[in-house]
């Protein structure tokens, strides 16, 4: 079995068990290549339909295009859409890039406490109506314990301590000490009552696997990762006052794929262009121990 097979297989697999065990569950969709490709594995592993619904936390400071294409792949693939956002922190104006925040207490005010909190059902969630492709305001939902996510181990360092079902407290706070051992693709997944659990089916992917993977299923990806005749293109995707394009003229997937494959960006870290990334001595760590994505 070829290499994509194996982790195809292994990824639906993820999915389904997960489908199975846990009865609130959520996928969150940064719009990005990764929760794309992960949501094209949705679609694969339940015959065209995903069975749950998405959530996509929007800081307001997402590039427009991301938007764009979220909205309308949505309608296209009759997505149960849900947007959270923290309407609190962007009226008092307590962000990066109004200068009253830091961009990890930035990322931490619209990204993590936005996650909890919409998961949790404390905040409002905006949920798509299919009929005018708007969003509507909803209150008072239930709250989502089980949390399919798009990371991948060779991203960034935080990443690679986890685990394919990951627990967390019913902060959303996660003990980096407190993981159950996952051998021999034995997963345990009967947690107590209450446990929130992230759920991480391209646990084992690399950067090339997803672009190999994109190109084989031929998955729809934002314009943003291809050179637009500018010489630079997005590698990772975030908030624009906080992420920066790459030097390169790949204007396809296969460029991007002959490019990683080169060994080009062999030393050069796939979240170089994430400025928060850099902010903080411990990378994204302190953010994931609260519930960071």
């Amino acid at each position: 079995m070829e290499r994509l097979d194996e982790l195809e297989s292994q990824s639906v697999y993820i999915l389904r068990e997960a489908y199975r065990e846990f009865k609130q569950l959520v996928m969150l969709w940064s719009i990005g290549k990764d929760s794309t490709v992960l949501l094209h594995l949705a679609r694969k592993a339940f015959f065209g339909h995903v069975p749950f619904p998405l959530m996509h936390v929007d800081t307001a400071y997402k590039i427009p295009e991301m938007i764009e294409y979220r909205d309308r792949l949505a309608m296209e693939w009759k997505l149960n859409m849900i947007v959270g956002r923290n309407e609190q922190a962007l009226a008092q104006r307590r962000t990066f890039p109004d200068g009253n925040a830091t961009r990890i207490q930035c990322c931490a005010a619209l990204k993590t406490e936005a996650l909890r909190k919409t998961l949790s059902g404390e905040w409002a969630r905006w949920v798509m109506d299919h009929s005018t492709g708007q969003y509507v305001k909803t209150t008072a939902g239930e709250p989502f314990t089980g949390v399919i996510v798009g990371a991948r181990a060779d991203e960034e360092g935080s990443r690679s301590k986890e685990r394919y079902f990951s627990p967390r407290d019913q902060h959303s706070e996660w003990d980096i000490g407190d993981q159950p051992p996952e051998l021999w693709n034995q997963f345990k997944t009967d947690f107590a009552p209450g446990t929130h659990v992230r759920v991480h089916p391209l646990l084992d992917w690399t950067e090339l696997n997803v672009w190999e993977y994109i190109e084989r299923e031929n998955i729809p990806v934002v314009s943003l990762y291809f050179d637009r005749g500018e010489g630079k293109r997005y590698r990772s995707l975030g908030c624009f006052p906080c992420t920066s394009p790459v030097e390169s003229t790949s204007r396809t997937v296969g460029d991007i794929i002959e490019e990683l494959r080169s060994g080009r960006f062999a030393n050069i870290a796939e979240r170089s262009g994430r400025q928060q990334d850099k902010e903080d001595g411990y990378g994204l760590e302190a953010l994931r121990r609260e519930g960071y994505m």
